[in-house]
């Protein structure tokens, strides 16, 4: 397994993160038994980086992970390394309610969730989005306390924007940004990616599939689940979502050709982007783990990435990445 270094103060990586959130919630019905078993295999299989948000199914995606590394081997236990987002808040019936990054949040958020992981550190922490109400600075001097403390080892950010990085680097180190790079979203290429570069930060990239979108597994006449936001994503609406599956076929004409995946054409084309940039794959089952494994594989020439971004064009992508209130609280779009 590869390894990158998560920006100039930040831990050695996987060079593929797995990313938990669909394992509770969001992504319609889950099966715990084979979350669990995926855990484990992306662990046994060498990836290190496990990423969660405290309030993915309201701590249950931390429960679930601590469940997976309470049952794994000693040494998968000990390379682990989880990665939490926390301050969005949310109600009974799973309403969003806006975001907390006061400081005194921020250190209660984290006793929880060291305690629903069972570990006694978390390895990067972050706010989930800005906090428009408490200045950044506030927010990661919080986190410093806290990695002084021993509580977390390093401090990371979530969908920042270019200014907002700069102000949390002038307090403390920034370790990470979490934020979501794909073929069809490639907007930190402007300005965010060039800051973080400039700072020595790196970058664990989300979404590197969109949600499914550009996996080369999702049906033009799939029906989503009540319980699937997706439903309410503008990129699988009516036209749009046709228009981007237009954009997937010609992915996969790419791909064929060069005798890999959709999925693993998409995932290789991050990880082509740069050391400092670690793809997190939302896989829940074994068998998407080991498709998305299998891009690690995959070596990209100039003509095979030319080839892929003539498929998929940079701002091609029909629709925003979010729904407009949810698009409101990106200070990464601001």
């Amino acid at each position: 397994m590869l390894h990158r270094t998560l920006g100039t103060t930040g831990p050695q990586v996987s060079a593929l993160g797995l990313g938990c959130m669909g394992m509770s919630a969001l992504y319609g019905d889950t099966d715990r038994a084979e979350s669990i078993a995926t855990i484990q295999a992306a662990l046994d299989a060498g990836v290190t980086l496990l990423d969660t948000g405290d309030f993915y199914a309201m701590g249950h995606n931390e429960m679930l992970i601590g469940e997976a590394l309470r049952s794994a081997p000693a040494k998968a236990r000990e390379q682990a390394l989880t990665s939490v987002k926390f301050g969005a808040l949310r109600g009974p019936d799973g309403a969003w309610l806006g975001y907390d990054g006061r400081p005194a949040a921020v250190k209660s958020f984290a006793a929880y969730s060291l305690q629903r992981l069972g570990t006694d550190h978390i390895d990067v922490y972050r706010i989930a989005r800005v906090d428009p109400d408490v200045p950044i600075e506030e927010t990661v001097g919080a986190i410093a306390e806290l990695v002084e403390a021993g509580y977390v080892r390093h401090i990371g950010l979530s969908e920042a924007g270019a200014d907002t990085i700069r102000r949390a680097a002038s307090v403390a180190p920034i370790a990470d940004l979490q934020i979501e790079y794909s073929l069809i979203s490639r907007g930190i290429e402007d300005r965010i990616l060039p800051v973080c570069r400039e700072l020595g930060i790196g970058v664990t990239a989300y979404g590197v599939l969109s949600r499914g979108l550009i996996s080369g597994h999702f049906a033009r006449d799939r029906k989503l689940a009540a319980n699937d936001f997706r439903g309410m994503s503008p990129r699988f609406q009516g036209e749009n979502l046709q228009r981007n599956l237009d954009l997937v076929e010609a992915l996969r004409k790419v791909a064929e050709e060069r005798g890999v995946s959709v999925a693993q054409a998409a995932i290789a084309w991050v990880l082509s982007r740069g050391e400092d940039i670690v793809p997190l794959v939302g896989a829940r089952t074994r068998e998407r783990l080991t498709e998305a494994l299998g891009a690690l594989d995959v070596t990209l020439s100039e003509a095979d990435l030319a080839a892929i971004e003539a498929a998929v064009p940079a701002d091609a992508a029909a629709g925003d990445r979010y729904p407009a209130e949810q698009m409101a609280h990106l200070d990464s779009e601001h």
